[in-house]
């Protein structure tokens, strides 16, 4: 049997909706339902969009509201003009360029004003308004006070592993030991892995820093961050290209094979070297010997396949994209090389947070 994986974000709706369902009873709103709607509607998952999200809601419960009732009391509330109402509202949402979920919120805010009433057409507006606006708060103070989100250490296991998974398609594909069905898959898969690692870097970059001593290493890290992304997806665009160039490469001679795969390999040391030297994992004081003998010479590699193809006939001349894969995949490592020596040289004693210091909730103990 399966069990859903509940995420934060998930759990914290889940909050939200109970909190604002809370005080909307305890404060004796008549209209509590619609509080709830308005949390799950407003939650968000970092504190900046939260923060933006609650004053955006705002002004779309004001639109709504307000308009609904001009309308109300000036025409009625008859199923047609409830529909002309709504495609207003949402005209002037979206010329103040307003998301969807605020949107929908203002259609509730709608709906919710203009259904029938005894009550005086203030005071029900008034109540509406206040239950809207009761679950949005509440969607911003659990998203700010519960479980707070950690992307960059989410960020940082992401890369590392999507990375790892890379590299270790690079190594089998190199001696072409990969399954052809497979390695499709896969290469579709790490392509959507990717994606979201550009997506939670978004929301790493959105999070603000309130001490002054800490901008200037969350900016550097946002750097480095941005440039193990760029690094990633430079190693997935040399993947890519060997798989489609598979056949191509066995017709060229066998020593310029051995020494593709060999650099190649050093290539995927140097990468896992930089992810682990970001990790702190590796001493500062290497040895230079290793380092030598370990340091790819892609420029050389590229010299020796332009001479192959000077050799050969023009057929050759198809791997050329390969060759360009290559080198901007080294280049990309030695400006992450320089930017993590950078970073640690200065900001030393600010690591990157890749372990999740969250303790795991056990059920006895």
């Amino acid at each position: 049997m399966r069990f859903m994986k509940l995420g934060a974000r998930m759990l914290k709706t889940g909050i939200s909706v109970a909190v604002a369902l809370y005080f909307a009873n305890l404060i004796g709103l008549p209209s509590a339902t619609f509080a709830g709607i308005a949390a799950a509607f407003a939650i968000q998952p970092n504190i900046y969009r939260s923060f933006q999200t609650i004053l955006e809601q705002i002004q779309a419960n004001i639109i709504g509201v307000g308009l609904a009732t001009f309308v109300a009391f000036s025409l009625g509330n008859d199923p047609i003009i409830i529909g002309f109402t709504i495609v207003t509202v949402i005209g002037i949402c979206m010329s103040l360029r307003m998301n969807e979920n605020t949107i929908a919120l203002a259609i509730i805010a709608v709906l919710a004003m203009m259904e029938t009433t005894d009550q005086e057409l203030l005071t029900f507006a008034g109540l509406r308004f206040s239950s809207l606006t009761l679950g949005i708060v509440s969607a911003f103070v659990v998203n700010l006070l519960f479980l707070p989100p950690k992307y960059e250490t989410k960020l940082f296991r992401h890369i590392d592993l999507t990375t790892a998974d890379v590299l270790q398609w690079l190594r089998i594909t190199t001696r072409h030991l990969s399954d052809d069905p497979a390695l499709k898959s896969e290469i579709q898969r790490i392509q959507n892995e990717l994606r979201h690692i550009d997506s939670t870097y978004l929301l790493f970059s959105e999070e603000r820093t309130y001490l002054k001593k800490t901008r200037l290493p969350k900016a550097r890290k946002l750097i480095i961050f941005r440039q193990l992304i760029l690094t990633s997806h430079k190693s997935f665009d040399v993947l890519k290209a060997f798989h489609h160039f598979d056949d191509k490469i066995e017709t060229i001679p066998d020593k310029f094979q051995h020494a593709l795969i060999e650099e190649l390999d050093k290539v995927i040391y140097a990468h896992e070297r930089l992810l682990l030297s970001a990790m702190g994992r590796i001493k500062k004081n290497r040895s230079k010997s290793i380092e030598e003998i370990t340091e790819p010479d892609i420029p050389y590699l590229v010299e020796s396949l332009i001479q192959v193809y000077n050799e050969d006939d023009a057929n050759h001349l198809s791997l050329l994209p390969l060759a360009s894969q290559l080198m901007e995949y080294h280049h990309e490592l030695m400006h992450m090389q320089k930017l993590l020596n950078s970073y640690q040289s200065f900001h030393g004693n600010h690591d990157f947070d890749f372990k999740d210091d969250r303790k795991k909730l056990l059920p006895f103990k």
